[in-house]
């Protein structure tokens, strides 16, 4: 008998697409905190480090200001831990007038075990027109205020 092993854990890198956007480039960043040892770059531009953590613990907001207005197709989020049980929710949401007002896109929860499931990746396909912010909100643990939010990577096409 031929067999073989499968898995359908999701992929540690982006998909490759030479549409992603260069958003070091398109955009400005807001961060509501930020570890010294792990900048947003680290996050937002490949090749650049191991992600980005939070430098307080709790909840956390990452906003990309877009130069110009965005059609947004495809956003890739990918988050570890490795080191704390928790349970973590984000929200994307987008804004088209500057921030005065915004939509959700997606509020989702996640279960870590660094004995077990240790990561999430997302690839959230959207059809989003005149984007000018895109915020992410990370509540790292739902049920405990002490857990430090971080992200591995995110990526927008």
């Amino acid at each position: 008998m031929r067999k073989r092993v499968i898995t359908d854990s999701p992929q540690a890198t982006p998909p490759a697409s030479g549409d992603w956007l260069k958003l070091d480039e398109v955009a400005e960043v807001e961060i509501s905190s930020e570890d010294a040892t792990h900048p947003i770059e680290s996050a937002l531009v490949p090749g650049e480090g191991a992600g980005w953590r939070a430098a307080v613990p709790g909840k956390q907001t990452i906003r990309l200001l877009f130069s110009r207005p965005q059609t947004l197709r495809r956003i890739w989020l990918s988050f570890v831990e490795n080191s704390a049980q928790r349970t973590q929710e984000y929200v994307l949401r987008c804004s088209s007038d500057g921030g005065q007002s915004f939509r959700e896109i997606v509020r989702q929860q996640w279960n870590f075990s660094p004995g077990g499931a240790n990561s999430e990746t997302e690839d959230h396909q959207v059809e989003l027109a005149g984007v000018n912010v895109l915020e992410l909100i990370i509540t790292p643990d739902i049920g405990n205020g002490g857990a430090f939010a971080c992200l591995a990577q995110l990526r927008v096409a």
